[in-house]
């Protein structure tokens, strides 16, 4: 009894119709299912490989797609451990290095020596394109995993995580005025968002930089040097006692008060800072972030811009009789570059600084909605570049999932806002504390007591 030779693997190479729906089969084969090809056609032994390592592949990502519909803070943690970025990295250079093997492998199987001529190019382009593609593709993902990897440890911290108090996670937002027509470092916007742990709803309370009588936690180092209040007795240690200047104080003057701010990826201006905004609103401060405001210029253009709705033309830069002026943000809706977002932000030049302020949280919000994960994780190299240079937190690799996860919560829902301004009945020279902290704690309370979804957009 005689059985019939495969076409595939002994084909009649005489025959260059043959050899040519030959080449295009086998090719074609190496890109659907790699390792089939050397299965039909040549060493099985590692075409089983191939095959293996490729069912392995289709498996990780069907469980990673169905993991991200029923449980994405598993692959926003994932993501975001430097460990398992390297372990991502390693497979997709042996991923890389195994579809290299096999495409080549695969041309040697073709023949193409004798297909017809004129499918020879083809054939041979249809496979370097696949080669560029999977091989360069996995290696380019390698090299995004350890940038990511780098920009995690870099950025966040590696200590422990903090738990919710009242439901509610707390952190401090500084932004630090470090231009390069300022003295020294100090924090020139400072936001408290207080986010509900289970629902995302947000309330960002702003903090005027010229609260004055500012109050410590009794644990605080700062309340053994001001049991009345920041420079409420006998003055402070700079020359204007002002809620940012705690900052200058604390990092220039008294660092000896905050011994391990170090080992908390912080330092003694941000701790006092923090204490600072405890006592200011009444809540627990978990973690902080502190961004440089001229590396976020930086962090915006790479993240491709942000849309605002500019309410009035305000200069940039310039003096206070608006000489010298280099510019204007000019009113209307519009897609800011850095440069424009960040004087959108800072312009002293119209209305006060509590306009500013105002400014700063719209920026926030704009900001926190359009910035997904997606829109990151398409412009990483760059994002990774401006943020290791911009960003200083203490929120551990850890929470980062967690934290992705809660950001994409809060998207969904109006942000309420809390600004300690006169027109709320503060005075920052003589604040009164009790009204202070009812302000927030109402507007915490009617925040999470009606999560409601934010208005369509037109357009």
């Amino acid at each position: 009894m005689t059985i019939a030779a495969s076409p595939i693997r002994h084909p009649d190479t005489g025959s260059r119709p043959l050899m040519t729906r030959r080449g295009w089969w086998l090719v074609g084969m190496n890109i659907l299912i790699p390792g089939s090809a050397q299965v039909l056609a040549g060493d099985r032994r590692l075409g089983r490989f191939g095959l293996g390592a490729t069912l392995a592949l289709w498996v990780l990502m069907l469980a990673a797609i169905i993991t991200w519909f029923a449980a994405p803070t598993v692959v926003y943690t994932i993501a975001s451990n430097s460990i398992a970025l390297w372990i991502i990295a390693l497979g997709l250079v042996f991923y890389a290095v195994l579809w290299l093997v096999l495409t080549l492998d695969t041309l040697r199987l073709v023949r193409l020596v004798k297909a017809q001529p004129s499918a020879r190019a083809p054939i041979a382009a249809l496979a370097a394109v696949v080669l560029v593609v999977a091989s360069g593709g996995a290696a380019y993902g390698a090299y995004l995993a350890t940038t990511a990897s780098g920009f995690l440890s870099t950025v966040f911290a590696a200590g422990p995580s903090e738990p919710p108090v009242d439901g509610r996670y707390n952190i401090l937002l500084l932004g630090a005025d470090t231009g390069p027509d300022r003295e020294g470092t100090r924090p020139d916007s400072m936001t408290v968002a207080s986010i509900d742990a289970q629902t995302g709803q947000a309330v960002l309370i702003g903090l005027p930089r010229n609260l004055e009588d500012v109050h410590f936690p009794a644990d605080s180092p700062m309340a053994s040097a001001y049991p009345s209040g920041y420079g409420t007795e006998q003055g402070c240690l700079v020359d204007v006692c002002l809620l940012n200047s705690i900052y200058t104080e604390a990092e220039v003057v008294t660092p000896e008060l905050y011994p391990d701010a170090a080992s908390r990826n912080s330092s003694p201006g941000i701790e006092a800072m923090r204490d600072a905004a405890e006592g200011v609103t009444g809540l627990t401060i978990q973690y902080f972030v502190v961004i440089d405001m001229q590396g976020f210029e930086a962090l915006i253009d790479a993240l491709g811009g942000v849309e605002i709705t500019v309410e009035e033309r305000l200069p940039i830069g310039g003096d206070e009789y608006l000489q010298n002026v280099d510019g204007w943000v000019e009113a209307g809706t519009q897609r800011m570059n850095g440069y424009t977002a960040l004087w959108y932000a800072r312009s002293r030049y119209s209305g006060t600084d509590y306009d500013r302020m105002e400014r700063q949280r719209v920026l926030q919000e704009a900001i926190l909605r359009q910035f997904t994960p997606a829109n990151v994780l398409t412009k990483f190299q760059a994002v990774a570049q401006a943020g290791a240079e911009t960003v200083r937190t203490d929120i551990p690799q850890s929470m980062l999932g967690y934290f992705v996860d809660l950001a994409g919560k809060t998207r969904e829902l109006p942000v309420a806002t809390v600004e300690l301004t006169p027109d709320a009945g503060v005075d920052p020279a003589y604040p009164d504390w009790d009204l202070v902290h009812a302000l927030i704690q109402d507007a915490i309370t009617t925040a999470t007591a009606e999560p409601t979804p934010p208005a369509p957009q037109a357009g």
